[in-house]
């Protein structure tokens, strides 16, 4: 997330899940001017990478439960791809 600028970074990922929608839904109307559209669309390219940085981080923080070879139960970090 070093490159997105500090305003989108501070967003929490619902906050910024919300403001790329109104930016999708401001472009499928077709009634931005061509230059707000470009700036927008790029705009909601940095909220989607915030958003896809955001769910690896939580994907990161879940464990799955793993039973090991003599039937103990431990916790482990799940795979993160």
């Amino acid at each position: 997330m070093a490159d997105l600028p500090p305003d989108i970074a501070a967003l929490s990922f619902e906050e910024a899940l919300a403001e790329l929608e109104g930016i999708v839904k401001r472009l499928e109307t077709g009634a931005t001017r061509l230059d707000d559209a470009i700036a927008a669309y790029e705009r909601g390219a940095k909220l989607r990478a915030h958003c896809e940085a955001r769910l690896k981080e939580a994907q990161a923080r879940v464990e799955r439960i793993v039973l090991g070879p003599d039937g103990a139960v431990s916790v482990a970090p799940a795979a993160v791809e």
